[in-house]
């Protein structure tokens, strides 16, 4: 049961973040694409914002790929984290805790899923799994 809890658990996430990083990236699922996510970026701070949309779209794409797929599970948990505690750090952190205020609850929660993942394993049902 252990390794289809983890299954799921990487399924979720990882298909979440990289529908975030579709949005990022193409404008799908709602988005606002590159020069869109850009331009908010921007007015957080991050310059150059189409850049920057650039590399936390990748990150969320290849990471949350990687993540569902159970390959490369410590990259991919690095790259997930990473991406989070920059929400944390330019978007939430300022908020408080309670993700009712904006608050960096929830990203909190992804970076301890996606680090605990990474450092436990994916699981037998992942590629890592017959790889390594």
């Amino acid at each position: 049961m252990i390794n289809l809890g983890l299954l799921i658990i990487r399924l979720v996430i990882g298909l979440s973040f990289m529908g975030h990083g579709a949005q990022k990236l193409f404008g799908w699922f709602g988005g606002y694409g590159l020069k869109g996510t850009g331009g908010w970026m921007e007015s957080l701070g991050l310059k150059p914002g189409v850049t920057m949309a650039l590399l936390a779209g990748l990150s969320e794409l290849i990471g949350g790929t990687l993540f569902a797929l159970g390959l490369l599970t410590p990259l991919a948990g690095i790259m997930i984290a990473a991406t989070m505690v920059m929400a944390i750090a330019k978007v939430h952190g300022t908020n408080g805790y309670w993700s009712t205020q904006n608050g960096y609850e929830y990203s909190l929660t992804l970076i301890v899923v996606a680090i605990g993942i990474a450092l436990i394993g994916p699981g037998q049902y992942a590629i890592d799994a017959f790889l390594f």
